[in-house]
């Protein structure tokens, strides 16, 4: 009887509509206790209000990356009770500070859109999509959000078979795009400022101006955006709510941090591992107080020593290292923090209140502009990159322009979660 039922049930898929609703009354799931390491093909992906990854496969969502499957209908019934749904189409959230549908979560089935603030339904919806996105079609593949200055403006890319559809949020223009180097994406994500394009069990990260792929593509999304082998070490430390000693990133767009006898290493296509630090800089042992990037080198600080190792696979103690603090750097005493900036010559040391400067370049090395912090009274660790400085205190960070708006400034900005921007940890 359970194997005419399953022949059955496909024998209707096969003779009817693919976008054709089913029967409310009769309404099954499309999987069966679906597991995302069995390697399945997401309907959608967006980020809810807090940041934590939904994954939607037909009438489940997988709530982060390792989340266990949940009915859509459970968070979000209306979707299911309008529409009798058997999969979403697309989903993304609107994170704009300037459109009043900051923080909403958007689904589009067929030709509705649905918007959801707080897991309720705002007022008015579901929508048809001519209203809500005029010019964009209906029965979409997939749709992502785009800010400025990432897009030229704040804008909401829409795909549809080859074609693109990137909608300006304020003019409410549509310009089509092909991205001819991007394949057919049946679900598209916004993480760390970075793009991904999901086709099947696979994805493609890409710029989304241009559609141009980075890197070696595709990647299994079972590798980097689900949980499928056990790590310990990574999940624990990801997830850890005790500060950072240390953190910073190469030149290559690679990040280290270190916490206690732990480090995590997370690349640019943002996978993240970790290991001991008696593993890979077996000198130290552990308990990093500050770290720098500098020519491809990282430099440590612990006690009153600096140690310099290669950047690559296996992390080689320069000769002639460790070498004191005060010889190294021309500064005594425990260091807070270390960054270098976009000049990339000049080292940024925090003691205490205090910040130093020191020219990598010179010789000998003096710490020298002693500036005094007015905002925050301690630092654990910060470092600088594509999106400015980021300065940590406790499992929190603040963003900075630049490290002179960091020292005159008379307000904290926006606070951070280190676990959950950082490092991607789901709850």
């Amino acid at each position: 009887r359970q194997l005419f039922t399953v022949v059955l049930y496909f024998l209707v898929i096969l003779v009817n509509d693919p976008h054709q609703k089913h029967d409310h009354n009769n309404h099954q799931s499309t999987q069966n206790n679906p597991d995302p390491c069995d390697g399945l093909e997401m309907d959608a992906v967006a980020l809810n209000e807090e940041g934590v990854p939904y994954f939607f496969k037909g009438d489940y969502v997988f709530k982060g990356f390792g989340g266990q499957a949940k009915m859509i209908n459970k968070s979000f019934p209306e979707v299911d009770n309008h529409h009798q749904m058997d999969h979403i189409d697309a989903a993304f959230r609107m994170h704009h500070d300037d459109d009043p549908t900051h923080n909403n979560i958007f689904f589009i089935l067929d030709d509705m859109v649905y918007s959801y603030y707080q897991y309720k339904l705002e007022e008015g919806y579901p929508k048809n999509i001519s209203e809500v996105f005029p010019g964009i079609p209906d029965h979409l593949d997939a749709a992502v959000e785009c800010p400025k200055p990432e897009c030229d403006e704040h804008s909401v890319i829409f795909f549809k078979g080859h074609d693109s559809y990137h909608f300006n949020v304020k003019t409410k223009a549509v310009e089509k795009k092909k991205f001819e180097s991007m394949p057919n994406c049946t679900s598209a994500f916004r993480f760390m400022e970075h793009y991904y394009c999901f086709h099947g069990h696979m994805f493609s990260k890409f710029d989304p101006k241009t559609g141009e792929v980075h890197g070696k593509q595709p990647k299994d999304v079972r590798d980097y955006f689900m949980r499928c082998s056990s790590n310990n070490h990574t999940e624990r430390e990801r997830c850890s709510r005790v500060h950072l000693d240390a953190v910073t990133s190469d030149q290559a767009g690679h990040m280290y941090a270190f916490r206690g006898h732990y480090f995590l290493q997370k690349d640019k296509d943002g996978v993240l591992k970790a290991d001991t630090i008696e593993h890979a800089f077996k000198e130290l042992h552990s308990d990093v107080e500050a770290v720098f990037s500098h020519d491809d080198h990282l430099y440590m600080i612990k006690d009153d020593n600096v140690f310099a190792y290669t950047v690559g696979e296996n992390h080689t103690l320069l000769d002639g290292y460790p070498k004191p603090l005060k010889e190294e750097l021309g500064i005594e005493g425990h260091i807070d923090a270390a960054f270098v900036c976009e000049d990339h010559q000049h080292v940024h040391i925090i003691k205490g209140q205090h910040i130093y400067n020191v020219d990598m370049k010179a010789s000998p090395r003096a710490a020298t502009g002693k500036g005094k912090l007015l905002l925050l009274s301690k630092v654990n660790a910060a470092m600088c990159g594509p999106e400015g400085l980021k300065v940590i205190v406790g499992n929190n960070y603040y963003r900075y322009n630049s490290t002179m708006l960091f020292v005159a400034g008379r307000a904290l900005p926006e606070q951070h979660r280190v676990s959950q921007e950082l490092f991607g940890c789901d709850h």
